[in-house]
């Protein structure tokens, strides 16, 4: 069985990899994500790559091989299950569950994620919007096609789909805004360069630093 750094690894390469829109990833991108350093990163994905996990390039980068794909799907699949669960029946808040997912995921029997993916319907997002993972590795669900919100003119509106800025503190100040999944807001103004976006949401106008808004994806609402 992979050991618990193997599956934090692999799925570490997984998000960046969806993220940046390439198969291929960076040494220092990986360091970053698991806040560790380049050198630590550097011997781990030597030894991924003996086990057939990723391909690794020296001062090139790395990327998953098919069963470091399928092991990293299952761990995302995992990980957004238990926070959907952690959510809808324990009701802890989208802020409180990433931690707590982070250590289960590990943990609980392939058997039992199909028991928790049954009992929730099948679902095909969590409650930060991430696209779950289907038994087979599909990726479904409407965060897998978005556009960040920094794309936005003023007065376009945007429904909130998938927030990938998922620092707690962050998703604290989006609910207290009442800023949460499928929300609709209108922006009022953008400016790259001050590094700042607000937008006009249920609660009133709210300010968004713009490195957090380009994490906040979802989709152009047309009319009123």
């Amino acid at each position: 069985m992979p050991s618990l750094t193997v599956e934090n690894y692999c799925k570490a390469i997984l998000q960046i990899s969806h993220q940046a829109g390439t198969d291929w990833v960076t040494t220092g991108q990986v360091a970053a994500r698991l806040s560790v350093s380049p050198g630590t990163v550097t011997s781990m994905l030597k030894a991924l790559a003996e086990s057939d996990l990723v391909e690794y390039r020296p001062y090139e980068g790395v990327q998953l091989t098919r069963s470091g794909r399928t092991l990293a799907l299952r761990m995302l699949r995992r990980h957004r299950l238990i926070e959907l669960f952690l959510v809808k029946t324990l009701g802890m808040t989208w802020d409180e569950v990433h931690e707590e997912a982070e250590h289960m995921e590990h943990a609980v029997s392939d058997r039992l994620i199909e028991r928790i993916d049954e009992f929730l319907g099948r679902p095909i997002s969590d409650p930060h919007g991430d696209p779950i993972p289907a038994a087979d590795g599909q990726l479904r669900g409407r965060g897998t096609s978005t556009l960040p919100l920094t794309v936005c003119q003023p007065g376009d509106r945007f429904r909130l789909l998938r927030v990938l800025h998922q620092d707690p503190d962050f998703l604290r100040y989006l609910s207290e805004s009442h800023l949460e999944i499928g929300t609709v807001v209108e922006v009022e103004r953008t400016s790259r360069e001050a590094g700042v976006l607000s937008v006009r949401g249920p609660s009133g106008s709210v300010a968004l630093g713009w490195n957090s808004a380009e994490q906040m994806l979802g989709e152009r609402v047309r009319g009123k």
